[in-house]
């Protein structure tokens, strides 16, 4: 591990880190801005009558050659973000310097079956940052000068398990799910004490025999189930609830051995943040057989519904179709299709879907909309207070499902299939969606299904990014495109926003590149 900071640096930070870390205008605490997992940003100094004047401020590129999918922390006057596979660092708000930056060897040889070397992000509270490794450890490090203060082994890596997600602090306790579900992982949700990394609680999502949902698992199929925990979920303080969304069953195309609904796999579970106990849970795929997890962001809004004021988690899900749940309860409020899709005739009364026959892969190979991809994947949505609509990376596509027979052998494909996607027919975009109803507002089309996340601001825009490298500014209420400036590299990450003094900024990843812009002349 590599860690580098001046000594006049590190007195610097000390002093910057002295108080508390507290919700303090301008700064952006988490992975997705909050934990209702708004992404939305509060400053109107950038609006839609001004962004065009919105130019480049500064660059950062890190060492090294891994992409960048993080989305920056900004934490008592300091940036922090990540690259792939593991390096962190911390950087000064109006120059982008390097105040420090920490990286972990990753060996050729470590496992990241289905997904890329990357990192997502970090959590950060007082003077501790956390975050997570693609070899299955979680990590804390002085935010101060990035020094190792403590490490826990979450997962084995030989048999599949990484960390690529940004952790989530939650008053004591730093909550890190898991990645690996192609692998034939079984998966889980922990929580470890912030000062010492002692582990507070795991919440497996595929449940042993006996276990409540173990029905849903005939024979040993949950020792390799899958309902991995790879993207970071959202909070109710209120509650006391944590939102995880889970991944696809394994054996993914391949469910003869598996009969059941596969609990808790491509589901939402509200789990208690004391205990690590599921309230309730809702599975938006049973017995999933086309890849479709359900780790896309929960987003969590209050709003009227039939003249009734409802807390609510609502979420644009893989699998081409929107749902709102009560927060408190998981109880289905209502649900709509979004994008295309041909593998339901729509949701029962409790939410549950009216399959079609004959949608399963096959040998010869099935046809369906959506994608293995999803109609939407890890890139994050977006909701607005002011227009009360959630913007959703929108993808696109079909997929030609097959089905093979299968073996589990630790640290291969655990697929019992394969796919192949209809690119040549295939867009993006990102999509308007009535946050009270499902139903579409507007359409910014993208030529490829998209990977770049959005944000909303209270100046009215939205900004979100392309395969293509292009960066948007798009008015909130229209969809009409305002800006735009050209990275150089595909946007994977989500945008973001803060305050130095009196002067917004917003920051997005293109490539290998961090790219933070300001208003100009």
């Amino acid at each position: 591990m590599i860690g580098t900071c001046s000594a006049r640096t590190v007195a610097l930070l000390v002093a910057t880190m002295a108080a508390p870390l507290l919700a303090q205008e301008g700064q952006w605490l988490m992975y997705s801005g909050s934990y209702s997992s708004h992404r939305f940003s509060p400053l109107t100094q950038i609006s839609t009558g001004n962004v065009a004047k919105l130019r480049p401020a500064w660059v950062y590129q890190p060492p090294g050659s891994g992409s960048i999918e993080s989305t920056p922390v900004v934490a008592n006057g300091i940036m922090y973000v990540t690259a792939g596979p593991t390096m962190v660092a911390a950087l000064d708000l109006k120059s982008g310097r390097p105040l420090w930056e920490w990286t972990r060897p990753i060996a050729p040889s470590v496992l990241n079956l289905g997904f890329p070397r990357v990192n997502r992000g970090v959590a950060v509270l007082d003077n501790m940052v956390y975050v997570g490794t693609l070899d299955g450890y979680l990590i804390a490090l002085d935010a101060r000068a990035g020094i190792e203060r403590w490490s826990v082994h979450v997962g084995e890596n030989p048999s599949g398990h990484s960390i690529t997600a940004a952790p989530l602090v939650v008053e004591d306790k730093v909550i890190v799910g898991i990645s690996g579900g192609e692998a034939g992982i079984r998966g889980f949700l922990d929580a470890y004490d912030t000062k010492t990394g002692k582990q507070a609680w795991r919440f497996y999502t595929i449940p042993s025999p006996g276990e409540p949902g173990s029905e849903g698992w005939p024979g040993d199929s949950w020792v390799h189930g899958g309902g991995a925990t790879w993207l970071t979920g959202s909070y109710d303080p209120a509650l006391k609830l944590l939102y995880w969304g889970t991944g696809n069953p394994g054996p993914d195309w391949n469910g003869d051995s598996r009969k059941g609904d596969n609990l808790y796999t491509s589901s939402l579970v509200a789990i208690d943040v004391d205990t690590g106990k599921p309230r309730w849970h809702f599975q938006f795929t049973p017995h999933d057989t086309h890849d479709w997890d359900a780790n896309q962001i929960p987003v969590l809004v209050d709003t009227q519904i039939g003249g009734r004021t409802r807390a609510l988690v609502v979420t644009a899900n893989r699998n081409g179709f929107y749902y709102a749940l009560d927060r408190k309860t998981g109880e289905f409020v209502f649900g709509t299709p979004y994008a295309k899709q041909t593998w339901a005739k729509g949701l029962d009364e409790r939410g549950r879907p009216v399959e079609i026959p004959g949608m399963e892969p096959s040998e010869k190979g099935t046809l369906v909309y959506p994608s293995l991809q999803g109609s939407t994947n890890w890139a994050s949505p977006s909701y607005s207070p002011g227009t009360e609509m959630l913007y959703v990376p929108v993808r696109e596509m079909g997929s030609v499902y097959y089905k093979t027979g299968i073996e589990y052998k630790p640290g291969t494909y655990y697929t019992g299939g394969s796919e192949k996607r209809l690119d040549e027919e295939s867009w993006g975009a990102v999509r308007a969606l009535d946050v009270k109803t499902g139903k579409p507002a507007w359409d910014f089309k993208l030529p490829t299904p998209t990977w770049a996340g959005v944000m909303a601001t209270a100046g009215g825009l939205v900004f979100s990014g392309s395969n293509e490298g292009n960066f948007y500014a798009l008015d909130a209420t229209s969809g009409k495109p305002l800006w735009q400036f050209q990275t150089g590299g595909a946007i994977r990450s989500g945008p973001m926003s803060f305050l130095v003094g009196q002067t917004q900024y917003v920051a997005v990843a293109g490539g290998h590149a961090l790219f933070v812009f300001a208003l100009g002349e």
